[in-house]
């Protein structure tokens, strides 16, 4: 039986200065007319994947891009054709667009869409794109509780949004307060709090998903149970190829990549480097963070090599 054949499609992810995303309305007379989707096309053969998204974006939307960073990619089976959607986020480009093939554009937030019907490869996407570029990793145990709060409080007020309550050391009766802690200072910010452990005690914290570490997520066969699995969060560590791809089959919304470069508290250990850290980004389906030896300023780095931003440990409380 000869397999199904995969069309390959380079996806633009153009983004505001505030989060808001393109979306298009597919015209009358395609395939799911009506639908709306990240503007993008085929690709033709032989030819690259960031070379046909230039030329989709500039035949169908009229810009020149000039910053373009590789993101994730996700096969999707429909009814009439399966694709590889091979995605890309676009921060500049020249230009306004406007529509050269009969489409309707909307920017819209990817928490918060106001447009319908959309088409079903692209619901995931939504929900990784509401996801903030830096990751702060808590460092209670070393830093002391108090003074570990107080520092959350400025990276709150400095515009911190995902947390990773991590002080595994910790005993559980002193986890839970500091879990708890952490969410009820969290949330005037519209910060987003997970409990590096079980489902069972970020529920207890009022937390908003997981962290799972790899041993524990090569422990499941599926997604971790939850009240609300479309708001519920589930992060895994990651270092290799196989690890990324178990993340994803378990149903991750993202996760961390490690490290990347050296650290100071791994001195001499192997890294993966920016080139291997770019390769396993860019076939992952689901948001990768590097980590390991960034720091904040190096956000635009990171995502220029595929990741969707930075988790820092101790940087993210300095």
């Amino acid at each position: 039986m000869n397999p199904t054949p995969i069309t390959e499609v380079a996806v633009a992810v153009l983004t505001q200065p505030d989060g808001r995303v393109l979306l298009a309305q597919r015209p009358p007379g395609k395939v799911y007319a009506g639908y709306w989707e990240f503007p993008g096309g085929k690709v033709e053969p032989g030819e690259a994947l960031e070379a046909a998204l230039a030329r989709e974006l500039h035949e169908e939307l009229g810009i020149v891009v000039s910053r373009v960073c590789r993101w994730i990619t996700r096969v999707f089976e429909y009814p009439h054709a399966t694709v590889r959607l091979n995605f890309f986020r676009v921060f500049e480009w020249q230009g306004e667009p406007h529509p050269h093939e009969g489409q309707v554009f909307s920017w819209q937030l990817p928490d918060a869409v106001e447009v319908a019907p959309l088409l079903p490869a692209n619901f995931p996407i939504l929900k990784a794109l509401s996801l903030p570029p830096l990751l702060g990793i808590s460092h209670a145990e070393s830093l002391g509780v108090d003074s570990f709060l107080a520092r959350l409080d400025i990276a709150l007020h400095n515009g911190l949004r995902l947390i990773q309550l991590r002080d595994k050391t910790l005993p559980d009766e002193a986890r839970l307060p500091l879990a708890r802690e952490t969410v009820r200072r969290a949330r005037p910010h519209g910060a987003r709090v997970l409990v590096n452990g079980s489902v069972e005690l970020a529920r207890a914290a009022g937390a908003d998903g997981v962290h799972l570490d790899s041993a524990a997520a090569a422990r499941l066969t599926r997604r971790p149970d939850c009240a609300e699995p479309d708001s519920f969060l589930v992060g895994v560590s990651c270092h290799d190829d196989a690890e990324l791809a178990h993340a994803a089959a378990i149903g991750a919304d993202f996760a961390l990549l490690s490290p990347v470069l050296p650290t100071l508290t791994h001195p001499g250990a192997a890294t993966l480097g920016w080139d291997r850290f770019a390769e396993l980004a860019a076939a992952s389906p689901i948001p990768v963070y590097g980590l390991g030896g960034l720091g904040r300023d190096d956000v635009a780095l990171a995502q220029s090599h595929g990741a969707h931003g930075v988790a820092l440990l101790r940087g993210a409380w300095t």
